[in-house]
């Protein structure tokens, strides 16, 4: 299986898919699969890459 968060960026918007009440969070850092993003309900979150798929979101008004 690919890594697609691989992808994820500092300053791309993402979601958790397990966690909708965190809001629209901003990719900190992506290094070696450990993705930290700033969450507006939840912080400063450190996510393992090879348990969660973020979603990312490309139009935030949606």
């Amino acid at each position: 299986m690919t890594d697609m968060n691989a992808i994820l960026e500092p300053g791309m918007l993402v979601r958790h898919p397990d966690q909708p009440d965190w809001g629209l969070g901003q990719v900190q850092s992506n290094i070696g699969g450990r993705i930290t993003v700033n969450f507006p309900e939840a912080g400063k979150v450190v996510i393992d890459g090879s348990r969660v798929f973020l979603m990312p979101v490309f139009d935030p008004s949606n």
